[in-house]
């Protein structure tokens, strides 16, 4: 009989501890709100107050920060993996090499914000949770609204491919639909997916990736205002030899985060295919004007949104690796 209990109580403390090192695991291997508190509780401070530094100086770098975290995050999860430099003689080619990157600045920022934190807190936070909170305060800079995200990624440790980002990152023509299952693979909502393109509220787009929408007949078939088709066309000509580097303001307010973009979709003036669809499409018109008319609406799904792209996917834990520097892995 003390045999069989003693047996009884060897298994309820190896079951214990089982149960314990997998609760471990689980914690370990998720994001969560108040992440570095103990280990760097100045790394949101340093942050933001980096970004501001920066958007003084340069009034474009809130559009071009959330522009890199959204091409970063689409390609196998928001894992940095964009701000990673190949030698020219790597087998790998870095995802900078994609032409869907085309535009993509600012990375040097994301290096710079690394540097201060390694300074206070070295090898705590990786360069993955830098870049969204980086993105989270330029929408708060730009007049948006202000994101609480939950933190605890691990930069990727392969060598970024840019074959993965031509085929992971969306097409300039892309249409309603392919948006919808786009995002519906990431967790969001039909309200969020809307919601997310709302960030084109920020920044440029460029002639190159207008061009087929304008000028071939075929495609182009998505409702416009004549003046606004007739000012896209005079800014991006046909043929243009600078088409790579010419470009149109994605809205007047282009340097506030606001709910215009939605208001100027309804009035026929969007500039990529997706914003002259969105508006008119039976799925997704509803939500368009509902966020057109009422800011606090879009705001909030955008939130929502913005917390679900930047955690799908992500690596946590020992999945991934805390770089030193952005740009390498190491």
């Amino acid at each position: 009989m003390c045999k069989m209990q003693m047996i009884k109580v060897a298994l309820v403390i190896i079951l214990f501890f089982f149960f314990c090192s997998n609760n471990n695991d689980q914690v370990e291997g998720q994001v969560s709100y108040g992440f570095y508190d103990k280990v760097c509780p100045q790394v949101e401070n340093i942050v933001r107050d980096g970004v501001q530094s920066m958007s003084l100086t340069d009034p474009t770098t809130p559009s071009a920060l959330l522009r890199l975290m959204f091409h970063d995050c689409q390609v196998q999860g928001c894992d940095g993996s964009i701000l990673v430099d190949l030698e020219s003689n790597s087998y790998y080619k870095s995802e900078m090499r994609s032409s869907r990157n085309l535009g993509i600045r600012k990375r040097e920022v994301v290096n710079l914000l690394k540097s201060v934190v390694e300074a206070q807190c070295p090898q705590q936070v990786s360069c993955a949770d830098i870049l969204i909170l980086a993105a989270r305060e330029a929408i708060s800079v730009s007049g948006g609204p202000r994101i609480d995200v939950p933190l605890g990624r691990r930069d990727s440790s392969n060598p970024p491919n840019s074959s993965l980002a031509d085929s992971s990152l969306p097409p300039s023509n892309l249409g309603v639909n392919d948006m919808l299952q786009l995002f519906a693979q990431k967790g969001l909502s039909l309200e969020e997916s809307v919601a997310i393109n709302g960030a084109h509220t920020l920044g440029i787009t460029h002639c190159l990736s207008i061009e087929s929408r304008l000028y071939d007949e075929s495609k182009n078939d998505e409702p416009n205002e004549h003046e606004f088709e007739l000012y896209l066309k005079l800014s991006c000509p046909k043929g243009s030899l600078t088409s790579n580097v010419s470009f149109v303001l994605n809205e007047p307010t282009t340097l506030t985060f606001d709910n215009h973009y939605f208001i100027n979709a309804i009035n026929g003036r969007g500039v990529l295919r997706i914003d002259a669809e969105i508006p008119f499409h039976p799925l997704t018109a509803p939500y368009v004007q509902r966020f057109a008319a009422d800011q606090d609406a879009f705001f909030k799904a955008f939130s929502s949104a913005f917390v679900k792209l930047s955690t799908y996917g992500v690596r946590t834990g020992s999945q991934g690796m805390i770089r030193r520097h952005c740009n390498a892995l190491s």
